[in-house]
């Protein structure tokens, strides 16, 4: 197995079934007064665009440590000097924000001459904004990443390498095992640009009292696409209600189910799909469309009328679907938007068959990149709070592994008495998946955003809306991707 894609041994995942925190939640409001920018509005598109072109590049003195080959780690920012002034930017769910800020507030607070200003979005939001900002040559400093966006960012020079503050300590690393770091590091160089803040796979996340009212069996961990369907003909039957929410048609899922089918759904190189045979397609989306037909999901156009919607007003959310599509990260937010309710997590079904693959795999669940236009002392700043919170406990604390199982052994360690109900399932999710998993592919290609956007979307919207068979979007899904992806060679 290629080492790029092995992320952490058995025994350590295994030891983080009672790995995660359950500390108070944060007291903060996820108010942006002390920001330069306003949480972003609902947007009804249904991918976000990637970087479109790259900021200005990073001089000399925007190099992490100086001169190559030195060692010794960047100064801290309290020991003194000017103050320094950085902006820090990321996705997610207000109860991230919450956490988020209060770890920036206690970073301040250790290092007075510090101001951090900070904006976060829903996701398709904060990527178009990121857009901007890099065609504008005005990026934040530090930003959150993610694995399908990564590539492209490196290949425009957007981002700076971290190699030089591993290896000088600013960033400790003793603690996290290099596959953790892999899924950071690209170009032909292998440097790493993107620490990891954590591990998840994707799920689906069942209210667990919606289910038993219903008088429906909850699944097994080995269960099938069939039982999936019947399990939604159940749910709906008996509730009148649709069997799960939204984002069934997400691309990440589609790629989950060439998986499933023994294909990638980019070739090793990011030159062409990675799959052969366009049943695969035409299966995928025949089933969604007869499911959205018999009422056992939501149609195309009522997602799309709810437009880009957080967690916290997510349909399964207001009770109005038992069922919902999430990253096992997401769970902490997704417990503290439902309340009182008893949730748990399942890994996606298998294909029929005695041994299928699963298709799940344990990936990166964000990143904290520096960008490449950021000078030196910001970097520097930018660098320790990529240490702060990747190994600081106090940090942790109030993080509660909401990204996702810290990379950091000492940090697994340290939250294994602080467990609550919520994260115990997700750990238990991936243990699960560390035993029943498939490879981790490499990174998007860098055009990837343009075949999901030009290609996956619009073919999507035809099939789903009736106005395209799945066999004739399945033959330009492929013409149209390949077009694009054959400009990577």
């Amino acid at each position: 197995m290629n080492v790029r894609r092995k992320l952490v041994p058995l025994l350590v995942v295994f030891s983080l079934l009672i790995a995660a925190c359950g500390s108070p939640e944060s007291t903060g409001t996820g108010d942006t007064s002390s920001s330069p920018a306003a949480s972003a509005s609902t947007a009804a598109s249904s991918a976000a665009s990637s970087a479109a072109s790259p900021a200005a590049s990073a001089s000399t003195e925007a190099s992490p440590s100086g001169a190559a080959g030195e060692s010794s780690p960047a100064p801290s920012a309290a020991a003194g000097g000017p103050a320094v002034e950085m902006q820090v930017a990321w996705w997610g769910s207000q109860n991230r924000h919450d956490r988020t800020i209060k770890v920036l507030e206690m970073f301040m607070a250790e290092n007075p001459n510090v101001n951090l200003t900070w904006e976060f979005a829903a996701f398709a939001d904060y990527w178009t904004k990121l857009t901007t900002q890099a065609a504008g040559g005005n990026l934040p400093c530090l930003i959150q990443h993610d694995y399908q966006y990564i590539g492209d960012w490196v290949k425009r020079g957007l981002l700076m390498p971290l190699d030089d503050y591993v290896a000088n300590g600013t960033i400790d690393a003793t603690d996290v095992d290099e596959g953790y770091l892999q899924g950071g590091r690209l170009g032909p160089d292998n440097k790493l640009y993107a620490v990891s803040l954590g591990t998840n796979t994707q799920s689906l996340i069942v209210d667990t009292q919606a289910w038993q009212e219903a008088g429906v069996e909850e699944p097994k961990p080995e269960w099938t696409w069939k039982e999936f369907e019947t399990a939604l003909t159940q749910l709906h039957d008996k509730t009148g209600k649709y069997g799960m929410s939204t984002s069934l048609d997400d691309n990440q899922v589609f790629k989950l189910w060439v998986k499933q089918n023994g294909g990638t759904l980019y070739n090793e190189e990011g030159t062409a799909l990675g799959y052969d045979d366009d049943q695969i397609y035409v299966n995928f989306f025949t089933m969604l469309k007869g499911w959205m037909d018999k009422g056992l999901i939501p149609t195309r156009e009522f997602e799309v009328s709810l437009g880009e919607v957080g967690i916290e007003d997510n349909i399964f959310v207001r009770q109005e679907a038992p069922m919902m599509y999430a990253h096992s990260n997401q769970i902490v937010a997704v417990a503290s938007a439902v309340g009182e309710r008893d949730l748990t997590v399942f890994p996606f079904p298998k294909q029929e068959g005695a041994d299928p693959e699963p298709g799940n795999y344990l990936k990166p669940s964000q990143f904290w990149s520096i960008t490449a236009g950021c000078p030196k002392e910001q970097a520097d700043v930018a660098a320790q709070i990529i240490n702060m919170f990747t190994n600081d406990l106090e940090a942790n604390d109030i993080l509660a592994a909401e990204r996702g199982v810290p990379i950091s052994t000492k940090v697994q360690e340290y939250l294994k008495p602080k467990v609550d109900p919520a994260q115990q399932k997700a750990f238990e999710l991936l243990a699960y998946v560390e035993e029943n998993h498939s490879e981790l592919d490499a990174p998007d290609p860098p055009n990837s955003r343009q075949v999901i956007d030009e290609v996956y979307v619009p073919l999507m919207d035809q099939v789903l809306y009736g106005q395209m068979s799945p066999e004739d979007a399945s033959k330009q899904f492929r013409e149209q991707a390949n077009a694009i992806l054959s400009a990577n060679q």
